[in-house]
């Protein structure tokens, strides 16, 4: 059953994309960029699993994502993330406490830096993120139920963007805590020095070493993907795959409108 990151009985918290993930099943959702509250309560009420908050490259202030979460409202079946715009302790516990089911976090290229992560991620003793969530426990409302809970149901996402972090691949999934790994191809083809390239086989073959990679380690691999390549990554083996983002859903629908304007030239 579909259940959000929320109470269901006092001491029982659930994450369905989480769930979802560890069942070997595939979770869509799609990146919001544009600060607005407009836009997270209209994208949250399409059918997407969820919704990452990207304050890596967004216009994002920590109250204003608090803000967007909020508008949201508590859907079951849509729950919030948070791509945090580094690696840093400070920035998982404030994603967290204000009510988001997970982060996503870029360029972990290490074991350590995964171990880094996934610790800030967690309460003592598993990990060392200090104990206040806000209005992730409804304000202290929960606050007992969401503590004991939270760190079974916080989903944690690592970034596979560079060449050291697929060399590296082994050590970084054998960190207990790490959910799923998440490939932004434009990063990884950049890096990989072969941006936009996406059929060159140095880039195809990376993506078969991180399913591969993940399915030894019960990892759930992710990607970046649109409407064209989603079906096809979901059938190649990635289950956490975001279906394009925000802006382009924008554009895309203008333009598409725009086109079919007959008998006018500007």
């Amino acid at each position: 059953m579909r259940g959000s990151f929320c109470a269901v009985k006092e001491k029982e918290l659930k994450n369905f994309v989480k769930e979802k993930l560890k069942g070997g099943r595939a979770s869509v959702g799609t990146f919001v960029e544009m600060n607005n509250p407009d836009v997270a309560e209209q994208l949250s009420d399409l059918g997407f699993d969820w919704l990452v908050f990207d304050v890596e490259h967004g216009t994002f202030t920590f109250p204003e994502v608090q803000r967007m979460i909020q508008a949201m409202g508590a859907k079951p079946d849509c729950i919030p993330l948070v791509r945090i715009p580094c690696n840093d302790p400070v920035y998982c516990k404030w994603a967290l406490d204000i009510g988001s089911h997970g982060v996503v976090c870029p360029f972990v290229n290490t074991r350590e830096e995964a171990l880094s992560v996934v610790q800030s991620c967690k309460y003592p003793p598993e990990g060392t993120r200090g104990c206040g969530p806000r209005r992730a426990s409804r304000y202290g409302a929960n606050y007992e139920g969401y503590v004991i809970n939270a760190n079974e149901e916080v989903l944690v996402v690592v970034m596979v963007e560079t060449q050291q972090a697929l060399d590296n691949l082994d050590d970084i999934l054998s960190v207990d805590g790490v959910d799923a790994t998440f490939i932004g191809p434009d990063d990884l083809s950049l890096n990989l020095g072969l941006f936009l390239q996406k059929q060159h086989p140095t880039f195809k073959a990376a993506l078969t070493k991180v399913i591969e990679k993940c399915k030894q380690h019960g990892v759930a691999p992710g990607m970046h993907c649109n409407e064209n390549n989603i079906s096809e990554a979901i059938s190649q083996g990635f289950q956490f795959c975001a279906l394009n983002y925000d802006d382009l859903f924008l554009r895309t629908g203008a333009k598409l409108c725009l086109d079919k304007v007959k008998g006018w030239t500007h």
